[in-house]
This record gives structure tokens, sequence and C-alpha cells, in this order.
């Protein structure tokens, strides 16, 4: 699956190794034998000093790139490396609201809330430092910048999913307020009741995010997640506009695989609901795909890639990352 317009990804990473004065002087002479990289060029490397000659303003995300996949997880953001491989799509958060200060927490249900697992503090604050780390302000610079997270893809976008568990209505003005440092910021996509003006950050409502509070809003900095499966039906006269990314439920509207083999029916659903999605110019995401056994994962993931979906949901993160070369 190529990166398009319509698969955006975060990933941060950080490196932390430890090793003897013997162990580091036996590597600057012999070199470690783990890299693929000559024994010389190891020792030249070693010996830099962190001279600022191997580093430049934006190299916190360099050499990563942007693929394909939606990782349903509620981690922060430090908790989020492993190497140059952790990579993510998309930052998905179900929001509970507080009462009186509105406080949004983070969690899967309510029992996992807690006071510092706030909206602003795991995804708003970590996303406006990355960004502005991708955009610094430099003698170099004639103006600003509008760079995304990915050094390597600096206009790709970070689709950031948004899954209100309570009342939708209530929640979702506060949600909006709370964007608010990364509107200031200037990061958001927005529309501007004619065109999709593109932003570092496309933020997503899904959940109980109430279809009003967004159709219909012709000034606004966030989007809805329609029902991929009723794009031609209930849901027809939702465009790219309104959601530039529409979602559904692959185990009720496809249907349980028998083994590796989607049949006739499910491979024409997902088919047909993919490419009414593609006429909009809208993306298609499937959520709850089976992840156990492997065979049968791997299988829908290869269909789903043929089909053309735009975000690849996943929760094995380094087995989805490296599972096809399309990607």
């Amino acid at each position: 699956m190529k990166v398009t317009s319509s698969a955006a990804a975060l990933a941060l990473f950080s490196s932390l190794t430890s090793a003897s004065p013997a162990r580091s002087q036996k590597r600057q002479s012999q070199g470690d034998p783990n890299l693929d990289i000559s024994a010389s060029l190891q020792n030249i490397l070693a010996n830099t000093h962190g001279s600022e000659l191997y580093t430049y303003p934006t190299d916190l995300t360099r050499g990563i790139i942007p693929v394909g996949l939606e990782l349903f997880v509620w981690i922060t953001i430090a908790d989020m490396c492993y190497g140059n491989q952790y990579i993510r799509t998309t930052i998905t958060g179900e929001m509970f609201p507080s009462t009186p200060l509105y406080r949004l927490y983070v969690g899967h249900e309510q029992s996992a809330l807690t006071r510092t697992r706030t909206f602003d503090a795991l995804y708003i604050q970590p996303i406006l430092s990355v960004l502005q780390r991708e955009n610094p302000a430099s003698p170099f610079v004639s103006g600003p910048t509008d760079n995304g997270v990915f050094d390597t893809a600096s206009s790709q976008t970070l689709y950031l999913f948004v899954d209100l568990k309570t009342d939708g209505p209530t929640t979702w003005p506060v949600v909006v307020r709370a964007l608010e440092p990364l509107r200031r910021a200037g990061y958001l996509t927005r529309f501007n009741g004619t065109a999709v003006i593109p932003g570092a950050v496309t933020v997503i409502g899904t959940g109980n995010t109430p279809l009003n509070q967004v159709q219909g809003v012709n000034n606004r900095d966030y989007f809805f997640d329609a029902n991929l499966a009723l794009l031609s039906t209930t849901q027809a006269n939702i465009t790219r506009e309104v959601s530039p990314i529409a979602s559904t439920q692959f185990s009720r509207y496809v249907g349980a695989i028998n083994g590796t083999a989607f049949n006739s029916t499910q491979l024409q659903t997902l088919q047909t609901q993919l490419q009414v999605a593609r006429q909009k110019g809208i993306g298609g995401r499937y959520w709850d795909t089976p992840a156990f056994p492997i065979s049968k994962r791997n299988a829908v993931w290869t269909e789903l890639e043929r089909a053309g979906a735009a975000l690849l949901n996943a929760d094995d993160l380094l087995a989805a990352a490296g599972f096809t070369s399309e990607w």
C-alpha cells in the first residue's frame, strides 16, 4: 500500500544505550559486528563527540518512513519507542469529560481513568512539541513553515481520531476547545466553507461524535468519521470535506472469515464499500479485524491492501510495519 494523502503516520523513537569503557574502546577499534557498516566508519562516528555537524533542527523523526497503520493504544508519547520502527498512523483517544472544569480524560473505560491522563497531556502537548521541533525558528527560513511530524515526509498529515465515549453533543464542544494550542499554532487541517486546507494534523471525531456538529459547519478545523458501510445509503450525502476517512466494523459488515479465505460475498462487500468511498475521495478503514490466528490476520491484511484500504487497523506494530514492501 503506497503512502498517499489518505495515509498518515506519527513515529517517535528514543535510543538509550550503555556500555563499559572497555567495551566502548573495543567497538571503536574493532567495530561492532552487529552493525552492517565498516569498522573504520564506525570509528569515525564513535568519535564525533556530539558534533553538531551530525545533527540538524528537524532530525527528531529522520529515518522514519510513514506507513498506513491504525493502532488503537492509549499510551503516552514517551512510551511510543522502538528504534526507528515505532510507526503510528493515527492517534486514538477515548474521551470522558469531567465536571465542572470539563477536563477531558483519556481511557478505554471509566475504570482506566486517572487525573493525570488527560487529552491535553497525552495528545495535544506532545504533538505540539513534535511539530515545534519540526518547524524551528531559524535564520535560514524565510517565512513560516508548515512541516508535519515526519522529517522524511513533511507534507504528510497526522490523523488524530478522537473517540467519544460520553454524550457526544456535550463532549464534542469541549474537544473543539481543547484543540486550541494546535489551532493557535496553525497546525490543524481546516475547512473554510469551500475547500479543505491541509494541515499537519487532521482531527477526526468518532464514537459518539455528533454529525450535526461537523456537517454544515462552514469554518472548522475538525472532521467526522463516517460509517464506511453506509456511504451509499443513509450517509450518502457525506463528502470528503466532512469525512476524509470513513470507518466501519469489519466483523459486523464483512463477517467472520472461514480459515484464511474470504468468500465471494465478503470480497464483493469489501470491494464495493471501498470503491464507493474512493469515488467520493474518502479513505476507507476497517476496525475490529481478526488478530488471531496470525494466518487469518495476515490474510485479512492482504485483502484489505489489495482492495485499497487507506489505513490498516493493527495491534501488533512490528508485524504490520514489516508486513509488506508495498507500504
